[in-house]
C-alpha cells in the first residue's frame, strides 16, 4: 500500500477569481514543482481530482444554490439575484465555469477520501481544499462549495465514520462549523485568530455546538499576534484533549498557513516553525487514534511565494513520515519562479523571519490564551 497519495492537476488552477484576487492557486503550483524539484512526489503518488457529481455537493449544498452558481459561470444568472447568493461582493465575485472548476474542488477532497476510505493508501491530501467559509446556500469569504463539509457529510453517509475535524486556519471555519453545529458523530475543532479582529467574526469559546452535538464543538480563539511559543502550547494540549475525548475514526484537516507573521490578510505572529510542526501533531493523532487514517487539505494562505510552498511542503513531508530536508531549496525551482517572484525567493528551509517585530504584550497574550486554553481542557477532561 502507499503511505500516502497527493492530489494535483494543473486544472485547480483554474479556481480563480480574478488576476488580483488574493487567493491565488499558483501556490498549489508552487508548492507541486516544489515537491517534484526535491523528489519527494512522484507520479505514481498524484492522483487527478474528479468534479464532485450535483448529488454529492447536495449532502451539504442546496439544490437551488448549485443551480445559481452553475447559471453564474455561465453569466446567465439575473443580476438581482447575486447578492442572495454571496456572489455580489469583492471576495466571492462571478468567474467563468464557476460550477465546474468549484466542484473540482470538491471532487478533489472527496478523491482524498476515497483512497483512503478504500485503503488504496493510509493518508492523502489535497492542498487545493480547505474552501472552510462556504454556506449551504450561500458563498462566503472565497469559497464557493465548501468541500471539507461535503466531505465529512460523505465520510459519514458512505463509510459510516466518527470525523474529527481538525481547521488550523487563522480565520474560523464557520460554514464547516454550522453545517454539524448538531452533529454528535462530528467534532469540529477549530483554532484561529479571534473574531474580534478578523473574517468571519465567528469561532468564540462560547459556540460548543446544540442539541445532540453541543460539546462536539471546540473553538480556540487566540490573540492577535500571538506566536509561536503560545500557539504550539495551547494547540498541542487542546487538540490531543478533543482527540482523546471524541475517539474518531478519521481524521480530516486544514492547513492554512495564513497564522505566519508575514500573511498580508490576518494578524497572527506565528512563523515557519509553528507551520512546520502542526502537519506531524494531527498525523501523529490519527496514528494513535485512527489506525493513520488522515486527510489534509490546505485553506488560507496569501504569502504565496515566501511562505506557502516551505509550509505546505511539510503537510507532505509529514504524511510520509519524513522530516524537512538537509539540502537546499532546489536551484531549478528558484531559476523557473524567480523571473516571476516580485522578490527575492528563499534559498533554504529556515524562515528568515524578515521584518519579524518582536511582541510588546507577548506575556499578556501568552497568558489570555492560556486561560482560554484551561477553560478547554476543563470542559474536555
Amino acid at each position: 500500500m502507499i503511505k500516502a497519495k497527493y492530489v494535483y492537476s494543473e486544472d485547480l488552477l483554474k479556481y480563480r477569481f480574478s488576476d488580483s484576487h488574493p487567493f491565488n492557486q499558483m501556490r498549489l503550483k508552487l508548492t507541486t514543482d516544489l515537491l517534484l524539484d526535491l523528489g519527494k512526489l512522484n507520479e505514481n503518488q498524484i492522483i487527478k481530482p474528479r468534479i464532485a457529481t450535483d448529488e454529492e455537493l447536495e449532502l451539504v449544498h442546496e439544490p437551488h444554490y448549485i443551480e445559481a452558481i452553475k447559471m453564474a459561470g455561465n453569466g446567465e444568472l439575473p443580476l438581482e439575484q447575486y447578492e442572495k447568493y454571496g456572489l455580489s461582493s469583492e471576495d466571492t465575485p462571478q468567474f467563468k465555469n464557476m460550477h465546474e472548476n468549484s466542484a473540482r474542488v470538491v471532487g478533489g477532497t472527496l478523491s482524498a477520501v476515497d483512497a483512503v476510505m478504500t485503503g488504496e493508501s493510509v493518508r492523502a491530501c489535497h492542498l487545493g481544499g480547505g474552501l472552510h467559509h462556504g454556506f449551504k446556500g450561500k458563498a462566503s469569504g472565497f469559497c464557493i462549495y465548501n468541500d471539507s463539509a461535503v466531505a465529512i457529510q460523505y465520510m459519514q453517509s458512505k463509510y459510516n465514520q466518527r470525523v474529527l475535524y481538525i481547521d488550523t486556519d487563522a480565520h474560523h471555519g464557520d460554514g464547516v462549523q454550522w453545517t454539524f453545529y448538531t452533529n454528535e458523530q462530528v467534532m469540529n475543532y477549530s483554532i484561529h485568530e479571534t473574531g474580534r479582529y478578523l473574517f468571519p467574526g465567528t469561532g468564540a469559546l462560547t459556540e460548543r455546538g446544540d442539541g445532540k452535538g453541543f460539546g462536539t464543538t471546540v473553538n480556540v480563539p487566540l490573540d492577535a499576534y500571538t506566536e509561536d511559543d503560545s500557539y504550539i502550547d495551547v494547540f498541542k494540549e487542546t487538540v490531543e484533549a478533543a482527540c482523546k475525548a471524541f475517539k474518531p475514526d478519521v481524521i480530516l484537516s486544514v492547513n492554512g498557513v495564513d497564522i505566519h507573521y508575514l500573511d498580508p490578510l490576518t494578524h497572527l505572529s506565528c512563523t515557519l516553525k509553528t507551520l512546520y510542526e502542526i502537519p506531524y501533531i494531527v498525523k501523529n493523532l490519527a496514528d494513535q487514534y485512527c489506525d493513520g487514517k488522515c486527510i489534509m487539505v490546505g485553506g488560507g494562505g496569501y504569502n504565496i511565494w515566501r511562505v506557502v510552498p516551505r509550509a505546505w511542503s511539510h503537510v507532505w513531508f509529514a504524511l510520509n513520515d519524513t522530516q524537512t530536508p538537509s539540502e537546499a531549496i532546489p536551484q531549478s525551482w528558484l531559476s523557473k519562479y524567480q523571473p516571476e517572484a516580485p522578490f527575492p525567493l528563499p534559498q533554504s528551509w529556515l524562515d528568515e523571519q524578515v521584518d519579524y517585530m518582536e511582541i510588546p504584550r507577548r506575556n499578556e497574550i501568552t497568558e489570555k490564551n492560556n486561560n482560554t486554553k484551561l477553560r478547554i481542557l476543563d470542559w474536555l477532561t
